[in-house]
């Protein structure tokens, strides 16, 4: 089975930058789309970006699109999620996903989930 291990989370300004890192171990990590999802207290746990196995399909909520990349190095078995023009609102635990399909992990069904890391956005 593939295990996910995030890193890179930490506090930044509005306006600032993060990158995520999600290193997946697993005979077969590399044939999994995979993704970020966030959430915040009180909030309901939402999409935010998705990668397919080969990298070829990106998938983005509009909130996010043209801030965030998704982007993957399967020779080092990692997927990034760099943000840019970060805003209070990006605020949340952001845990990396994986699943066979990218289209069902976008809608909210990934099969595998990381542990989570902390993004905290100041104004």
């Amino acid at each position: 089975q593939v295990q996910l291990v995030e890193s890179g989370g930490g506090l930044v300004q509005a306006g600032g930058s993060l990158r995520l890192s999600c290193t997946a171990s697993g005979a077969t990590a590399s044939n999994y789309a995979m993704g970020w999802f966030r959430q915040a207290p009180g909030k309901e746990r939402e999409f935010v970006a998705a990668i397919s196995w080969r990298g070829g399909n990106l998938y983005y909520p509009n909130g996010v699109k043209g801030r965030f990349t998704i982007s993957r190095d399967n020779a080092k078995n990692t997927v990034y999620l760099q943000m840019n023009n970060l805003k209070p609102e990006d605020t949340g635990i952001y845990t990396c996903v994986a699943d066979p399909w990218g289209p069902t992990l976008a809608a909210g069904s990934p099969e595998i989930w990381g542990q989570g890391t902390q993004v905290t956005v100041s104004s």
